[in-house]
């Protein structure tokens, strides 16, 4: 089993999808933690704020399996197959955390979003702010202690749970 950590986002039918997305994991994991909810502005393009929050999961399923399913679940939820960088979304799962794997093709791990974005470190740094990042001699709230916070994130009182 790894312990896998999935940034989940949407900003169309934001809690439906972010609700959709936990029930999915559910039946293909172990899903054992969620951090708080966070609305964030978009970054990179102007269009409705979005949901984000990560999960923490248990998982027999290789890492290949696992992102070919969550790019499948994210095209059943309504998200076009050739989606673009910066633009609405229905439903997007990255695997920020993959046990200890660490990756240099794509998708890269650790995914560089955890160093990018305020919607996945915070989040992050609440489920697991102890956990070393693989490559990295930071933890993860060492990282967010670092982190330039200017991105709008606020967390938002919606109950999710696994």
């Amino acid at each position: 089993m790894s312990t896998v950590y999935i940034s989940l986002g949407s900003n169309i039918q934001r809690e439906y999808h972010i609700h959709a997305a936990i029930a999915e994991l559910k039946k293909i994991s172990s899903a054992s933690r969620i951090s708080r909810l966070f609305e964030a502005e978009p970054v990179g393009f102007n269009g409705p704020n979005f949901f984000n929050c990560v999960v923490e999961i248990e998982t027999s399923l290789s890492f290949d399996t696992l992102q070919q399913t969550l790019k499948k679940l994210e095209v059943q939820y309504g998200r076009s197959p050739n989606a673009q960088k910066n633009q609405s979304r229905t439903l997007d799962l990255d695997i920020l955390l993959f046990g200890d794997v660490c990756r240099d093709s794509a998708p890269v791990l650790p995914r560089s979003d955890i160093y990018k974005f305020a919607f996945v470190l915070w989040p992050l740094t609440e489920l697991c702010p102890d956990r070393v990042i693989p490559g990295d001699d930071r933890t993860v709230a060492q990282l967010w202690q670092s982190f330039e916070h200017s991105q709008a994130l606020w967390p938002v009182e919606i109950a999710v749970t696994v």
